[in-house]
């Protein structure tokens, strides 16, 4: 459903509402209830009549959100596979930028900005000495980088 066809809806009942309301000032309190049970059904109807496009438009964007992460686990199984494939130059620890480190598998942010506020480093395994990445993490990556 458009956001034009739901303001549309909206502004119907509101006005329809507004009129009936404004209506009602030389009529009895029957006639009121009368208009009321109007309007209620009025705006039941407009419900019902725009539920199709809204269950519709929910189910799209579930198809939508299941293809962007099949497509995020393809391209993250293609980095893997690059890795272990060995097709890739040796990270230098020392002037790998963010973006370089983040590339490493089981490297997060967080870990990417540890290692470059840690610089320099003498040896690879200063990771570890110096308490910027845990060991697990570090022999994931130790054969993919070097020390300049």
């Amino acid at each position: 459903m458009t956001v034009y066809r739901r303001r549309a809806i909206l502004t119907f009942c509101f006005l329809a509402a507004f009129l009936f309301a404004s209506a009602g000032c030389s009529f009895s309190s029957e006639d009121q209830r009368e208009r009321d049970a109007r309007t209620r059904d009025e705006v039941a109807k407009a419900t019902e009549r725009a539920k199709p496009q809204i269950e519709e438009a929910g189910r799209k964007l579930g198809r939508a959100a299941e293809v962007a992460v099949e497509e995020a686990h393809a391209a993250a199984q293609g980095v893997r596979e690059g890795w272990k494939n060995g097709d890739h130059p040796l990270v230098d620890l020392n002037s790998a930028s963010e973006r370089e480190l983040l590339d490493l598998p089981g490297v997060t942010k967080l870990d990417a900005r540890k290692i470059i506020a840690g610089r320099p480093y003498q040896h690879k395994s200063d990771l570890v000495t110096r308490n910027i990445l845990p060991d697990a993490t570090y022999q994931r990556i130790r054969d993919l980088t070097t020390v300049k």
